[in-house]
């Protein structure tokens, strides 16, 4: 499959569906000035090469009670153990974002709570999976930096 080339018309329709992806084509249109049926086709040949996956929402988790946030290296017995401890994990609502890695921890996870109490037999319950050595947890005081559009542009040079 050939590479898909993005103009500088299709990095202003990505901008714009970064900062909401529910903004309708329409008002894409008329701010770029160009016809909503043009960001109708553009978005529908960046989903189709793949480049736009979907839609996201974003939700306040604060405002849902949710606003404790730590991140949990697990330590495995055994590697070959990983696909196992990630189906487990996986049944753990509260972990929101699971990452297979290399260095220290061979799995690293993102978890959402109420408080610490929560959080504890959120930890509590990783631990307990079978094949887990054992946990190390580091608690997010603030989210500081969560900025797609910066790496969009940082792309859009190379492109």
């Amino acid at each position: 499959m050939a590479k898909f080339r993005l103009d500088e018309v299709d990095h202003q329709i990505l901008d714009i569906l970064i900062d909401n992806t529910r903004t309708p084509f329409t008002d894409i249109a008329k701010k770029l000035q160009i016809s909503a049926g043009t960001v109708h086709v553009r978005v529908k040949k960046m989903e189709e090469a793949g480049i736009i996956t979907g839609s996201s929402l974003s939700i306040d988790y604060k405002k849902l009670g949710y606003a404790f946030i730590a991140y949990v290296g697990v330590f495995l017995q055994k590697t070959s153990q990983t696909k196992f401890v990630l189906e487990r994990i996986n049944e753990i609502p509260f972990v929101t974002v699971a990452h297979v890695t290399t260095g220290k921890f061979n799995i690293f996870c993102k978890i959402r709570a109420k408080d610490t109490e929560h959080a504890k037999q959120i930890i509590f319950e990783l631990d307990d999976i079978e094949g887990v050595y054992r946990t190390e947890t580091m608690i997010s005081l603030e989210e500081s930096l969560n900025d797609k559009k910066r790496l969009m542009h940082s792309i859009f040079k190379e492109l």
